[in-house]
């Protein structure tokens, strides 16, 4: 599956929160992060943020799309991060 992850979290987390998140899935801006996972591998993603994130302060929202070939990403202005996807 191909995840994209965008978090709205206290300036308290957010260190930790991009810190989990990084070791699943590709840094591309502020608060965004995507990649391809396994089932199992975003099991373990959530379950380790659910440590991290205040359910009551922060939101974490997660797309989750069935394969990469149906996405298209177009930029305006400058690449902050994250690999470059070539068409």
């Amino acid at each position: 599956m191909y995840v994209i992850m965008v978090y709205d979290v206290d300036v308290a987390r957010v260190s930790r929160v991009l810190k989990v998140a990084r070791r699943y899935l590709t840094w591309i801006q502020n608060s965004v992060l995507e990649g391809e996972l396994t089932e199992a591998s975003f099991k373990a993603l959530q379950k380790e943020l659910d440590r991290v994130v205040n359910p009551k302060e922060d939101s974490v929202i997660f797309y989750i799309l069935d394969s990469k070939q149906y996405i298209r990403r177009e930029l305006l202005g400058i690449q902050k991060g994250g690999e470059k996807w070539i068409f």
